[in-house]
Parts: C-alpha cells; structure tokens; sequence
C-alpha cells in the first residue's frame, strides 16, 4: 500500500503548539511554587520549563516576523501604533 506524504504538523506530534506549551509552562510554574515537589522532579521541571520558554519565545518571534504591513508595495515591519 503506498504511503501518503506527511504534513510539516504529522512530522512532529510530540512539539505543542504554541497554546499547548503555554498551559504546560503555567502548570510547571505553578507546581513549582507550590513547594512540594522533591528536587529530582523539581530539575527536571526546571529543564522543561526551560525548553517550553525557549518554544513560546521562538514562536513569537517568528510571528512577529512574518507580521508586516503592505505599504506603497513593499512590506515593512509592523509597528505598534
């Protein structure tokens, strides 16, 4: 049976999406500061947390790349009015 081309989305299941890290790195942080975590799980939700801001921030930045505006034909970065 032939194989179908896989979408850029199907190629990595396992990377959220934007939202997805976002409620992940809120839910770290907040069982972060609970306090009750034991320091080996404390680490590896340090390091998690670490991956899913850099995520979060990369995203954004590619966003904010790709938001221009059309002006006299040539785009030009968006700026916040």
């Amino acid at each position: 049976m032939p194989t179908m081309p896989r979408s850029s989305a199907a190629t990595a299941p396992d990377v959220p999406s934007y939202e997805q890290a976002l409620a992940e790195l809120e839910a770290l942080v907040q069982a972060m500061e609970a306090g009750k975590m034991p320091l080996d799980q404390l680490l590896a939700s340090y390091k998690r947390g670490a991956e899913l801001l850099q995520l979060c921030r990369t995203r954004l930045q590619v966003v904010e790349d790709q938001v221009k505006l059309l002006e006299d034909g040539q785009l030009k970065p968006w700026t916040p009015a």
